[in-house]
């Protein structure tokens, strides 16, 4: 069943229980895990509502454990500092009474400051690439049939790969990516919403950015993959219903982990986030 974007703004608005805790859901889908983007957005989710007049700049944070998708996940907010200019919240989320993951998070009043960029690389506009969906759809006839509604089930979100590999039969490639992203409409104003889902969306192909050099995707049966760690960086507002460019590399992988860089740009070049995760790719007999 393809999922709409009304299904990820209602998973990543939280139920409070108390003034400082919260619950999230996981959609009904067959999961063996959570996925990561959502527990990301859930935990900004969380952290921004114990914040007032300030906007999240960034966050750290690692999984500890995979998610169980058919039990809530309860976040706990430390609220460690409230000043002036700054604010800084830590959340733990919780299942089955053991941590899952924690965030550090940092919030910021609007203000103005020296800027500058890194100019965004050239790239084909979206409109004149194919999705990720119609790729799927055309080989969907190599997808055995247990796996195959959910391989091709439609995220709320449009993704138009610049360099698509083959899931099945990956080459090796360089570890750089360039990916357009935009939500479906229906997004609200608000920056914290566009945050969340960013998010939410930032977790979707950047693992996969240290796997291109290797030849190797995530239906390989032999590669065990995981998010370890992400991190957010927020310059300017933005909504996440218009295209993006999320410019992925991977400059090196040791030990079983690959490390990912990413930057998203507006289609006007303009930064506006950058993010950072390490992942565990570990190949198995």
């Amino acid at each position: 069943m393809d999922q709409s974007i009304q299904d990820i703004l209602k998973l990543l608005k939280l139920e409070r229980l108390e003034v400082n805790l919260f619950r999230g859901q996981s959609p009904n889908e067959d999961r063996q895990r959570v996925f990561g983007g959502q527990v990301l957005g859930q935990a900004l989710s969380a952290a921004t509502y114990t914040v007032r007049d300030m906007n999240c700049h960034s966050f750290h944070s690692y999984f500890l454990r995979a998610g169980d998708p058919n039990t809530p996940i309860i976040y706990e907010v430390d609220t460690a500092r409230d000043g002036r200019s700054f604010a800084s919240r830590r959340v733990i989320a919780i299942q089955h009474g053991k941590q899952i993951f924690n965030m550090s998070a940092s919030f910021q009043k609007v203000e103005e400051g020296c800027e500058h960029q890194i100019d965004m690389p050239d790239a084909p506009d979206p409109e004149t690439l194919e999705s990720e969906h119609s790729l799927r759809v055309k080989m969907a006839d190599r997808i055995p049939a247990s796996y195959r509604d959910l391989f091709l089930r439609r995220r709320p979100f449009e993704m138009r790969p610049v360099e698509p590999k083959d899931l099945l039969k990956p080459e090796k490639l360089e570890p750089k990516n360039m990916v357009w992203f935009k939500a479906d409409e229906g997004m609200t104003d608000d920056l914290p919403s566009n945050q969340a889902m960013l998010a939410y969306i930032s977790d979707t192909t950047l693992l996969d950015t240290s796997m291109r050099p290797h030849g190797l995707s995530y239906m390989n049966p032999k590669l065990q993959s995981a998010s370890l760690d992400h991190a957010m960086w927020f310059y300017h507002p933005f909504r996440a219903d218009e295209w993006l460019l999320y410019v992925q590399d991977s400059p090196a992988s040791a030990g079983g982990r690959g490390m990912n860089f990413g930057h998203f740009y507006t289609q006007d070049g303009k930064l506006v986030c950058s993010t950072a995760q390490e992942g565990l790719i570990r190949l198995h007999d």
